[in-house]
């Protein structure tokens, strides 16, 4: 037996050494690696022995230069200021009033639960629910309406201007067809870049500013088009005209991955209701008989656990099935 095992060692390890001494130069590898050493070293002295004077290398430099001062600008978009949060959503509104307004809306979910007879404390818990949880939360719905209707008009307006530019118009007058023809919100945004425009702001500028009251990619593409345009140059109704086609594929594959997740979504409501159904027709029959979970304290205990319980899982079912792309 223990022949048998040193003969089985002494194989491993021969086989071990032809592996990693024989059989590199026998597949090629070691060809391979060295190749590949001398293509990074040719490449190399081609960079270095490059002139500097070359046109594409110039020009690729000044895109990557652009975009990164386009990024630098862009870093504080996700935590804007409160009147940032208020253009977004669309509202015309101060900010004081929008303080006057969380802080009557606390007043109102605590008279509310005070009068409901909750008691003081949930009155007092209610407060900050209604004062910071209420108007952020009409200003993300409102918020997301206006960035829905910006998204379904901005195709057509970028067409507008590819059609003006190959017809000989200069870009801003097709910037003020647009602020005078279209919808709302793409209407104002665009008019907003035309008075930008018309107190010396460049186009560029002007978009990147856009991107702040809407902060969404397609509005981050057209601006970059346009600040690549004017630094590096380039057929603008060809690049433009290849964003308008990028952006209705993506609405057609936002309307594919809804499509394809409303079994998911229609399931997770119709588990989100049914406790509350079963509950309803329980009551009506045997009302004595789920009573108890209102009237003892064991079925408070109850009540708040399914409750938790529940919200894990929808937030779960949601997480699934929202996508993002």
């Amino acid at each position: 037996m223990s022949s048998i095992a040193f003969a089985f060692l002494i194989t491993v390890a021969v086989g071990g050494v032809v592996y990693v001494f024989i059989y590199p130069m026998i597949s090629g590898e070691k060809r391979v690696e060295e190749r590949m050493r001398g293509i990074s070293a040719d490449e190399i002295q081609v960079k270095r022995g490059r002139k500097p004077n070359d046109s594409s290398s110039a020009r690729r430099q000044q895109i990557e230069d652009t975009l990164k001062q386009l990024e630098a600008k862009r870093k504080n978009v996700k935590n804007p200021p409160i009147e940032i949060r208020l253009q977004q959503a669309g509202l015309s509104i101060t900010k004081r009033q929008f303080f006057i307004f969380s802080i009557a809306a606390g007043v109102a979910a605590f008279v509310l639960m005070l009068v409901s007879g909750m008691g003081l404390y949930l009155a007092l818990a209610a407060i900050p629910a209604g004062a910071f949880g209420i108007p952020r939360w009409v200003l993300g719905y409102l918020k997301k309406k206006r960035e829905n209707k910006f998204i379904n008009e901005l195709p057509n307006a970028i067409d507008v201007i590819v059609r003006g530019v190959k017809a000989g118009l200069p870009i801003g007058d097709c910037i003020r067809i647009i602020a005078n023809e279209t919808t709302e919100p793409v209407k104002g945004e665009f008019r907003l870049i035309a008075e930008g425009q018309a107190v010396g702001m460049s186009l560029s500028d002007s978009a990147a500013k856009m991107y702040e009251r809407v902060p969404l990619p397609e509005a981050n593409f057209f601006g970059i088009v346009l600040a690549i345009q004017q630094q590096a140059g380039g057929n603008l109704s060809e690049a433009l005209g290849n964003l308008s086609r990028v952006l209705r594929e993506r609405k057609k594959m936002s309307a594919k991955i809804q499509a394809m997740s409303m079994e998911a979504k229609a399931s997770a409501s119709i588990i989100a209701s049914l406790p509350f159904g079963v509950m309803l027709l329980v009551y009506l029959t045997s009302p004595g008989y789920i009573e108890l979970l209102w009237k003892t304290s064991t079925g408070h205990m109850l009540l708040v656990a399914s409750g938790v319980w529940m919200l894990i899982g929808v937030f779960v079912m949601r997480r699934m099935i929202n996508f993002d792309f």
